[in-house]
């Protein structure tokens, strides 16, 4: 089932930059997130001594995770969010 969800985040990732990327450059970021997640599922599946989603290593991939979602909260409150109720208010 490990496999299954590697495949899945590879999938997903590679569909946001090739089709996706076109609306917002932010997607080619995401994509690469994506992809490194399915890469650590995947090795997580492959070498099954060490557990990379526990301990030290756990660790570091919800760090990365962290920081990579406060910059995709940051980037939709400054590039989406704002410029949208700015387009609001001058619409009053």
């Amino acid at each position: 089932m490990g496999y299954f969800y590697a495949v899945m985040w590879l999938i997903a990732g590679l569909l946001l930059i090739f089709t996706v990327s076109k609306e917002n450059k932010i997607f080619y970021f995401l994509g690469a997130y994506f992809i490194f997640m399915g890469a650590w599922w995947g090795v997580n599946e492959y070498l099954p001594e060490i557990n990379l989603f526990g301990g030290v290593y756990g660790w570091i991939f919800r760090g990365i995770s962290a920081i990579v979602l406060i910059i995709i909260i940051v980037f939709y409150i400054k590039c989406i969010y704002l410029p949208e109720k700015r387009k609001e208010k001058k619409e009053e």
